[in-house]
C-alpha cells in the first residue's frame, strides 16, 4: 500500500474576478521511501497541491475537494483540524519557499527548534537542546549552539533556508515535502541538502515530495516525476524514462528551456513561447495548446487522452512525440 495515494485532487481560490482553479483533479502515490519530484512553471499547482496535502490551504477563500487524500491508510479529508496538528511536524513536515514569513521572527532558533522537539517527541529541555545543536550541525550550520540565541533575522536567507530544514526533519517525519527547499542556498550546501534527503530516503525510508524549478536537482535527486501545468498533472513517468523520452509538449518545453553541460558547442537554448492560461476561464482543450510547437491539427478538435507508455510513464498529449 502506498504511503500517500491521493485521488481527485480539487483546490479553487473566490477572488472577485472569479474562482481560480489552482488544482484540478490531481491524483498520484507515493511509495514508502520514494522521492517524487513536481516540476512546473510557477502557477502550474505546485504548491497549492502540497499546502492541500497538508491541509494549510484557508477555507475560505479557498476551497479543497478530493475523493480522498489517504497518508498512511487514514483520510486526511476526515480528520479534525486538532487531529492534522498532531501529525504535522510529527510524522509529516513540509519546508516552506519563504523562510522569512515561516519563522517567528521575536522568538529564537532554539526557542522555535526545541518546541518542535518537546511536542512531538516529549524530550526534556536539555534533550531538545541537545538535538537541536545536532539538527543545526546536520544542515550545515557553523557554531550551532551560539547559534541557538540568535534570532531569524540574524541569518542569511540560506541560513534560515537550512533551519527550516532542520526544523522539518527534526521529528523524522515519514513524509517530508520541500518546495523549492535548496532554491536560496549556494551549490556546495545544496549538495549536502540533497546527499541528506538521499540519506533519509536510504536509512529511515522516508517518503519526499520535492517541488523545484531545477531540473537538474530532480534528475539526481527523484525516482519519479510529475510534471504539472495549468493545475494539472499532464505527464508522470520514472526519471530515467521521463527524461529520456519526454512524452508531452510542455515536458519537451521544460528539457529544451534548460542549460546542460552535454550540449554541442554553439547549442541555444528553446524558450517556452507565450504565458501560461487564466486559470478562472474554463479551458475545453488542452490548456498547453497556444504555447505548444509539436501540437497536431486533433489537439484543436478533442481534450488531450492519456497515453500510456510503460508501466508507470504516461502522459495526457495527443502528438506522438517518438515519431
Amino acid at each position: 500500500m502506498a504511503l500517500l495515494s491521493v485521488r481527485n485532487l480539487y483546490t479553487s481560490f473566490a477572488t472577485d474576478r472569479g474562482v481560480v482553479r489552482a488544482v484540478n483533479g490531481v491524483s498520484f502515490d507515493l511509495e514508502a521511501g520514494e522521492v517524487l519530484g513536481l516540476v512546473g512553471e510557477s502557477g502550474s499547482g505546485k504548491s497549492v497541491t502540497a499546502l492541500s496535502i497538508m491541509r494549510l490551504v484557508p477555507e475560505p477563500p479557498g476551497r479543497v475537494t478530493a475523493d480522498s487524500i489517504a497518508f498512511d491508510g487514514v483520510d486526511l479529508l476526515r480528520l479534525s483540524e486538532a487531529q492534522v496538528r498532531e501529525m504535522r511536524g510529527a510524522r509529516m513536515a513540509m519546508i516552506f519557499q519563504d523562510p522569512m514569513r515561516s519563522l517567528n521572527p521575536v522568538l529564537t532558533i532554539g526557542r522555535q527548534l526545541t518546541e518542535v522537539l518537546r511536542r512531538h517527541e516529549g524530550l526534556s529541555a536539555a534533550a531538545a537542546r541537545k538535538r537541536s545543536i545536532e539538527l543545526l550541525e546536520m544542515v550545515g550550520i557553523p557554531m550551532a549552539e551560539r547559534r541557538l540565541a540568535a534570532y531569524p533575522h540574524q541569518f542569511s536567507g540560506g541560513m534560515r533556508q537550512r533551519v527550516m530544514i532542520a526544523i522539518a526533519l527534526a521529528c523524522n517525519p515519514r513524509l517530508l515535502i520541500a518546495d523549492e527547499a535548496t532554491t536560496a542556498l549556494d551549490v556546495t550546501i545544496q549538495a549536502q541538502i540533497i546527499d541528506l534527503v538521499k540519506r533519509l530516503t536510504r536509512e529511515r525510508g522516508t517518503s519526499v515530495i520535492w517541488i523545484s524549478h531545477d531540473l537538474g536537482v530532480v534528475a539526481g535527486l527523484c525516482d519519479r516525476v510529475n510534471v504539472m501545468y495549468a493545475g494539472t498533472v499532464v505527464e508522470s513517468g520514472p526519471i530515467r524514462e521521463l527524461f529520456h523520452r519526454p512524452s508531452h509538449g510542455y515536458t519537451l518545453g521544460l528539457m529544451d528551456s534548460t542549460p546542460r553541460v552535454d550540449e554541442q558547442a554553439g547549442h541555444r537554448l528553446r524558450p517556452i513561447e507565450g504565458l501560461p492560461p487564466n486559470l478562472i476561464d474554463p479551458i475545453p482543450l488542452c490548456p498547453f495548446l497556444p504555447r505548444c510547437r509539436v501540437s497536431v491539427p486533433a489537439c484543436r478538435e478533442r481534450p488531450p487522452e492519456r497515453r500510456t507508455f510503460s508501466e508507470r510513464h504516461w502522459a495526457s498529449c495527443l502528438a506522438d512525440l517518438a515519431s
